[in-house]
This record gives structure tokens, C-alpha cells and sequence, in this order.
């Protein structure tokens, strides 16, 4: 991956000289799973589409396959520097899974910071992924990349050997030399952990080189963690890079770490750090006698113009304004909003003045504001 350098010109010999060298070698973001800005647990996360729910970057697919609660845990492997893990509970057993259904996480890269493995050239970089897993469900497991540019895939085995038993996983997956990725912010390319598969899925024989996809070749092997309650998983330490080695895993200070996930998912308003049901989040200006205007720019850039999540509810939100406070509930985004600038229209109706300005606060412990900009 290309590094970020900063430099000045040294008073002595007029040359450039570095003074800091910022690189990540690991294309997987949050692989210590150390950032959930959405939560901490959510029970029977996940929906047939992938949805994120809890740990930022991280999407967890369900079709039909039991329940699980997903969330963030302090189970890590010992000496080994990290603090937390993601966990999936089993909480609602499936013993017999038809042939459409599926359970696995997953995490989707853009392609133009891929460009660096020569996908689709003679050059083609192999990518090796290793991580930290630990269950209660011992066999085969199935880890796989796909390539949504091209619709190629590949998949390689794992095995769980001993039940409860933090283990270090590493897995090679070759260079392909078919199918570039395209050179910009959509996701070109997954990497799949699956946890259960129906037939549909894994009746064919495992793909290990990369071919064109085909469903029945995807997941061939792969158990069941769907079929008892007393099933848990727990990863963490995910590294996906260049080569045909595992590096140690790099460890990002906490905040580069967060400002890599706020690339996708950027949380605008939530109560008080105090826990307290008011936080402020901003300002506005009425724009006539109940509709307010405000721009907020993003923290960092986000990867696209985002969609707006809230939570709506009686009394949820109030601006200040002129010696009174008007109460909202709803939220719209603004034509001018972009990757860096998110305007919001509310309103309030309730006879403001135009021209009038304010700020915003929450009213409610429940409430919060957030831009998703995730693949």
C-alpha cells in the first residue's frame, strides 16, 4: 500500500528529509475489533442482505440459520495484545439448514485501495489472511474471497481443532491473473468468514484457485455453528495483505483506528458523554417559520454521500432559539450534501421566525444521529 509521507526541506542541505512515514499493510480495517460505534451487542443481528449492526466494518449475513447475538467481547487470546474480539452466540438452534440458507461476516474493500496487488496482470500479488479464532464448534470452516468486479471467487479450509481454545489461523490465497479491479470507491472485493451453509452452497467441491463463481462450490465442508445453543465464536487480529506470509498484526493507535471506520460510518448526535439525555450537536437557521437548515461537515471524508440514520421519537430533538425551544422528530438531507459537508433540513413547525438561528440538542437517552456511507 502507498505511504503517507511528511516532509520539509532540511536547513543544511536544502534536501528533503522524512520526518514521519505512515503506512498499513493490513487491508482490513477494525480487525481487532476494538471500534463499534453502533453498539456493543445486538441480539439476532443480521439480515439475509448483510447488515452492520455492531463492530464497524463488519457485516453479518443471515438467511434462515438459527438466531445469534453478535457483539463485542473482552475473550482475546493471552499475550497477545488485544482487548477485544467479535463474538456470535448461538441463541436459537438449527440442526438441519435448507438448501438456501447461510450464516457468515464479512468485510468489503474498495477497489481503489487494491490497485496495489495487480489483480488481473502476470503480476498478481497472492494475499494472506490470519486471525486469531476461538469455539465451541470444532471442524472445518470455510474463509473466501470474492471478487464483485468480475464475480470470481476463491476459498480456502480452516480447521477449529480443539473446542474453547484460542487458535492463530493463516491462510494463503494465490494471485489471480483474470479480472482487474475497478480503480474507485465501490467495493470490489470481499472477504468472506462463513459460520453454516445450506447445499445451495456447499454442494459442489471447494474452489481453492480462483475461477468464476459458482454457488455450490463456495462453501463445500464448512460446519454448522448453527446447531446447538451451547455454540459460540470469537475472532479477532483479522490481516488481510500482500505476500505469501503472515506479518504480526498491526496494531493501529486507537484513534487512526476510528478514523478509518468514520470513512464509512460517522455518528453526528447522541446523548451527553455523562450519559445524560442532552447532547449538543450543532446549529441551524430558519429558513422561514418551521423549516431549519444546517450544515454539518464530516469528520473525515466519507467514502460516498451518505444516507442519514435516526431514531425518531416524541420530543427526541429541540433547537433553541430566540428564548424558546422547538421540538422535532424528523430528519431530511439537503441537496448540497456530499462527502464532506451534510446539510440537514428539519422541521419544526412551530412558528419560528426566518432568520432566526439556534443550536440542537438531543432530549432522550435513545436518541442519535448518524451518516452511513458503508458498501
Amino acid at each position: 500500500m502507498s505511504e503517507l509521507k511528511v516532509d520539509k526541506v532540511s536547513p543544511r542541505s536544502g534536501n528533503y528529509v522524512s520526518l514521519n512515514t505512515v503506512g498499513s499493510k493490513n487491508i482490513i480495517i477494525n480487525g481487532d475489533m476494538s471500534i463499534a460505534q453502533r453498539g456493543t451487542s445486538q441480539a439476532t443481528a443480521g439480515s439475509a442482505g448483510g447488515s452492520y449492526q455492531t463492530l464497524d466494518r463488519w457485516k453479518f449475513s443471515i438467511n434462515n440459520l438459527g438466531a445469534f447475538t453478535w457483539s463485542q467481547d473482552t475473550d482475546v487470546p493471552s499475550g497477545q495484545g488485544f482487548a477485544t474480539s467479535m463474538k456470535f452466540d448461538c441463541t436459537t438452534a438449527d440442526g438441519s439448514p435448507a438448501a438456501s440458507d447461510y450464516l457468515l461476516f464479512s468485510q468489503r474493500i474498495e477497489g481503489q485501495n487494491l490497485q496495489y496487488i495487480k489483480k488481473g496482470t502476470a503480476n498478481a500479488e497472492s494475499l494472506t489472511v490470519s486471525f486469531w479464532v476461538k469455539s465451541a464448534k470444532t471442524g472445518t470452516y470455510i474463509t473466501e474471497l470474492f471478487d464483485n468486479d468480475n464475480s470470481r471467487q476463491i476459498s480456502q479450509s480452516y480447521t477449529i481443532s480443539s473446542a474453547n481454545t484460542w487458535e492463530k489461523k493463516t491462510i494463503t490465497f494465490a494471485g489471480d491473473t483474470t479480472g482487474t479491479l475497478d480503480n474507485d470507491n465501490a467495493g470490489s472485493l470481499d472477504l468472506f468468514f462463513w459460520l453454516g451453509a445450506g447445499s445451495d452452497f456447499s454442494s459442489g467441491t471447494l474452489n481453492t484457485s480462483w475461477n468464476s463463481a459458482t454457488t455450490a462450490n463456495r462453501a463445500v465442508g464448512q460446519v454448522n455453528l448453527a446447531d446447538n445453543t451451547a455454540n459460540n465464536f470469537w475472532i479477532t487480529g483479522v490481516q488481510l495483505e500482500a505476500g505469501t506470509t503472515a506479518s504480526d498484526f498491526e496494531f493501529l493507535p486507537y484513534d487512526m483506528n476510528l478514523l478509518r471506520c468514520q470513512r464509512y460510518y460517522q455518528i453526528l448526535a447522541e446523548h451527553a458523554s455523562d450519559g445524560s439525555t442532552t447532547g449538543s450537536f450543532g446549529t441551524g437557521v430558519y429558513y422561514n417559520a418551521g423549516d431549519v437548515y444546517g450544515a454539518f461537515p464530516t469528520i473525515v471524508n466519507l467514502r460516498t454521500q451518505p444516507t442519514l440514520n435516526y431514531v425518531s421519537g416524541t420530543n427526541y430533538y429541540v433547537i433553541y432559539r430566540n428564548a424558546a425551544g422547538d421540538f422535532f422528530n424528523d430528519f431530511a438531507l439537503g441537496v448540497a450534501s456530499n462527502s464532506k459537508y451534510v446539510e440537514l433540513r428539519i422541521s419544526a413547525n412551530v412558528g419560528g421566525t426566518a432568520g432566526d438561528a439556534g443550536f440542537f440538542r438531543t432530549n432522550d437517552a435513545s436518541a442519535y444521529i448518524a451518516f452511513d456511507s458503508e458498501l
